[in-house]
């Protein structure tokens, strides 16, 4: 059955050389950890990747469940940590995985620093990532703010500050983020469709470009 629906899809869209192309693909020995046991270094780039599908997938479970507007955001949020089914585990996971993100992320990017990796040919990958490194920033900034208690309001309300301090732009981008003159209903709602909508999608745009590059141009070798 699935061989047929295979083959009606092969049909018409001929992904078959697709496969093929993934399939044989071989990793560059200098990235085997069974060769070489530095080669664990360029493993970073994949577990954020990995951690980064964790954050989807947990994201898009708690949005089925979580209320974005200031009389119910909270209480939205303690249902999906005392009440509901394994709401806890994957609050948790959303929770820790933002953090380690980053931390994975920093690590990645300190691995191409060191070896080189973002020297010619690979200039323009080097700044496609560090444009994720910037939207994965975003995300955890905005992302903070959604439990609506008293730590990520103030958090919020300073981060916001220190955007406004910026020459020139600052009161632009202050008022951009909060969306009125206190931080409220509006800047939840703003940060909601930031959080969930627009750095998703600049986020997957991103990666996809990164990930053809990487493709094209191959893996660094080391130094």
């Amino acid at each position: 059955m699935l061989r047929k629906i295979y083959d009606w899809i092969d049909e018409r869209v001929d992904i078959t050389p697709l496969w093929r192309d993934l399939a044989d693909h071989e990793v560059p020995e200098h990235v085997n950890p069974a060769h070489h046991f530095s080669a664990f270094v360029y493993c970073f780039g994949g577990l954020t990747f990995f951690i980064v599908l964790i954050q989807i997938l947990s994201g898009m479970f708690l949005a089925l469940y979580y209320v974005p507007d200031i009389l119910n955001a909270h209480a939205s949020m303690e249902y999906l940590q005392h009440e509901l089914a394994f709401g806890a585990i994957v609050r948790g996971m959303h929770h820790w995985g933002a953090s380690v993100v980053i931390v994975m992320l920093f690590l990645h990017t300190l691995r191409v620093f060191f070896q080189g990796a973002y020297k010619k040919p690979r200039e323009l990958n080097w700044v496609v990532g560090m444009l994720i490194f910037f939207v994965m920033l975003g995300l955890g900034f905005t992302g903070y703010l959604l439990p609506w208690d008293n730590k990520a309001y103030f958090a919020t309300k300073v981060g916001i500050e220190i955007a406004g301090s910026v020459p020139v732009l600052g009161p632009y981008i202050a008022q951009f983020l909060q969306g009125g003159p206190v931080v409220g209903a509006e800047t939840l709602t703003r940060f909601f469709a930031i959080h969930v909508f627009f750095l998703p999608a600049a986020l997957l745009g991103l990666l996809a470009v990164h990930f053809i590059l990487i493709r094209r141009q191959g893996i660094s070798g080391p130094l």
